[in-house]
């Protein structure tokens, strides 16, 4: 299920406070400034910057956080 537009309209990166678009697949939400995917989990997005998951590593298929 796509986010909805109103909830993306407020969220915003936790850690630069900059804008996010979700992902192709709308599987994340990205932070361009900060080279991040935020996941979405059961149609929830995962706001914490301790589970944002580097850009590249997102685009080479991981989708958790390294510790």
């Amino acid at each position: 299920m796509p986010i909805a537009p109103e909830l993306l309209e407020i969220l915003a990166c936790p850690k630069c406070k900059g804008d996010i678009n979700p992902t192709p697949a709308q599987d994340g939400l990205v932070c361009q400034a900060c080279g991040v995917v935020y996941p979405v989990r059961e149609d929830i997005p995962i706001m914490l910057v301790e589970e944002a998951v580097e850009l590249a590593a997102w685009e080479a298929g991981e989708r958790q956080a390294k510790p």
